[in-house]
């Protein structure tokens, strides 16, 4: 079994507000669960903080059911289209989530949550290395997933445990998704070492979140470059939280500002701050700014995480040795990923990156063999810590308001919405917030004269940045 739950026994996995399970339970219910699919089974697991749904991806990966992780707050609409791809035999989620599921057989009620029978026939072969499968570019609904191995999640799992030395002393929360990897990672390397993790679906902005923190006294909190930005509105400085040791940052570069003060923070208190860089084609994690280094190199992602290693390239292909010069970030290690799939078809297929992924990001590396990330090659952006590519976006806004003049650009946390039709501009942004689940903030949409086009009629990104706010 990938998670050794019985080794652990009597020790606790799950603190939730009024109640803790044992590894023993955690183990028990996660079979009860698993023991209704056959192996190789291909199940979507609708995600949630909650123990029932940690207990289903547990006896999903310890049994050879493939889970799809899917965002719970993903659009109806986009969540039946996944379903049409994929074709599931099973899906677990909370009870009364989404109405499609009326239509199918419930074989399981557990923990406030339901296992239904699809009645689907798997017409699909799954690869025997295939683990599971997970979203990529947020919250879009896009088919595209990423196939994760099991020895992708062994390899990772480990390094992460490695270089942040966790052991079952540690206690984590669940303030992040587990659709997402850097929340999942929490997850995993946390039950492989005998910790612990307190299950809670309230956020950051609930009173209550804080006094959880303290009443459970968690050691270690994880959060994407927004949580940092409000961490620092909600005077995290002033807050005691004494068992707190440990503060992780992934999901998107931190602003250097913030990235200083956590750092100074951290450092006058005692405690970790540790800056760190990942993607879910590489399972999640493949740089890291080691906490000594978090005052001196702000602003840098740092290094290779243990068991892997980085490379800079130029246009051309060719390995960069200088220092200070920039180029594609290229990333070596047994977590990255198989590739990708776009249909059921996809799931058969094997390892097609063998241990190389070509991050898209630029970069550069110093003197002492730190990397700073200075800008992406390709249309993505980190929103609230969710990649979301702009071409799917501008997919998704033409198919709602019709073949329009549309183009998407920004930076990461702001995304710029370009139109040629003033009408649109007041619509624009209450759709994207509804059906890519980000607040509203997140975009601006401008009506401008024309959008930019080179001589072959292909949009000109560059020539949008002077709409920015600045």
């Amino acid at each position: 079994m990938f998670f050794d739950l019985k080794s652990f026994a009597e020790m606790p996995a799950l603190f939730m507000e009024n109640e803790v399970w044992a590894y023993d339970k955690l183990f028990d219910t996660s079979e009860k669960i698993a023991g209704m699919i056959p192996t190789r089974s291909l199940v979507f697991l609708v995600c949630s903080n909650t123990p029932a749904s940690i207990a289903a991806y547990v006896g999903f990966i310890n049994h050879g059911i493939v889970p799809v992780m899917v965002d719970k707050e993903l659009d109806e609409e986009l969540f039946q289209s996944l379903l049409e791809k994929y074709s599931p035999a099973y899906i677990f989620a909370e009870e009364a989530h989404f109405d499609c599921l009326n239509r199918y057989a419930q074989i399981l009620h557990i923990e406030g949550s339901v296992l239904y029978d699809t009645g689907e026939q798997q017409s699909y072969l799954l690869h025997e290395d295939l683990a599971l499968l997970m979203t990529t570019s947020g919250s879009t609904g896009s088919p595209k997933l990423v196939r994760q191995s099991y020895e992708n999640l062994r390899a990772n799992t480990s390094s992460i445990a490695a270089y942040l030395h966790l052991n079952e002393t540690e206690r984590a929360v669940t303030n992040l998704p587990l659709h997402y990897v850097y929340g999942l990672s929490i997850l995993n390397t946390h039950l492989a070492v005998g910790a612990s993790v307190v299950v809670t679906e309230k956020t950051l902005f609930d009173r209550s979140f804080w006094q959880l923190m303290r009443d459970k006294e968690v050691t270690s909190f994880s959060g994407v470059p927004y949580t940092y930005a409000m961490l620092k509105r909600l005077r995290f400085f002033r807050m005691e939280l004494p068992a707190l040791h440990t503060l992780t940052q992934a999901g998107g570069k931190l602003d250097p500002e913030l990235h200083s003060e956590f750092a100074a923070y951290a450092d006058a208190h005692g405690k970790k701050f540790v800056v760190m860089y990942g993607a879910a084609e590489a399972t999640a994690r493949m740089g890291y700014l080691p906490p000594q280094n978090a005052l001196e190199k702000v602003g840098a992602m740092g290094v290779a995480i243990p068991g892997g290693r980085f490379a800079l390239v130029d246009e051309a292909g060719e390995e960069i040795t200088a220092a200070d010069t920039v180029g594609e970030l290229v990333y070596y290690g047994a977590n990255v990923t198989l590739g990708y799939a776009e249909s059921g078809a996809d799931l058969a297929r094997g390892d097609e990156r063998h241990g190389r992924y070509e991050t898209g990001d630029l970069a550069r590396r110093d003197a002492d063999g730190y990397y700073t990330i200075v800008g992406r090659k390709r249309r993505f952006l980190k929103m609230f810590g969710k990649r979301t590519n702009l071409q799917e976006v501008e997919h998704i806004l033409r198919q709602h308001f019709g073949e329009i003049e549309v183009a998407c650009a920004g930076i990461d946390d702001k995304l710029y919405i370009f139109v040629t039709q003033e009408a649109l501009v007041p619509e624009i942004v209450p759709f994207l917030s509804a059906k890519l689940g980000l607040h509203h903030s997140a975009f601006t949409a401008r009506c401008i004269a024309e959008i930019p086009k080179n001589a072959s009629g292909k949009t000109v990104y560059r020539d949008l940045e002077q709409y920015y706010d600045v």
